[in-house]
């Protein structure tokens, strides 16, 4: 989905109790970032650059979600754990993970599996995707979309 249409209103369930509806954030861009699974290298990392960048990102007044198939409660050890200061989205039923075209299948120790392929999505105050990245490398990645968001129109 990169036709700069508007995205179709979604809701997903999300970690502190909270239940998070895009059309809630109309007039207000944010990041959502999609990512395998809570607890696994990969994802900790790019959790934790995001984390790490939270107040700038909070600066530029555009908030970061991140959004995988697992269940609230493991987000919330894995919030917990980390000490991420943003809100994380369960998309168990991968309706939002459809709706992005983040699905994909990849090789996992030689074998074909079907799973998230990492990838984040900049949406503008209009709910459109503004910017987005695909097959996402996680060194550098956070401070990437940063630099995006402090110098984009949104």
């Amino acid at each position: 989905m990169s036709d700069r249409a508007s995205l179709p209103d979604f809701e997903l369930p999300a970690t502190g109790t909270q239940r998070f509806q895009l059309s809630a954030f109309k007039g207000h861009p944010f990041v959502l970032y999609f990512y395998p699974r809570d607890d696994t290298p990969g994802c900790t990392i790019e959790g934790t650059q995001f984390r790490d960048l939270h107040s700038d990102f909070l600066k530029a007044r555009v908030p970061v979600f991140g959004v995988s198939r697992d269940t609230v409660a493991s987000h919330e050890k894995f919030k917990k754990k980390m000490g991420f200061p943003f809100e994380l989205l369960s998309d168990p039923d991968e309706k939002v993970c459809t709706i992005f075209g983040v699905m994909k299948m990849k090789n996992m120790y030689g074998r074909q599996v079907r799973g998230v392929e990492r990838s984040t999505f900049v949406i503008d105050r209009d709910g459109r995707i503004a910017r987005e990245w695909r097959g996402v490398k996680v060194p550098g990645h956070a401070q990437e979309v940063l630099d995006y968001v402090k110098t984009a129109a949104l």
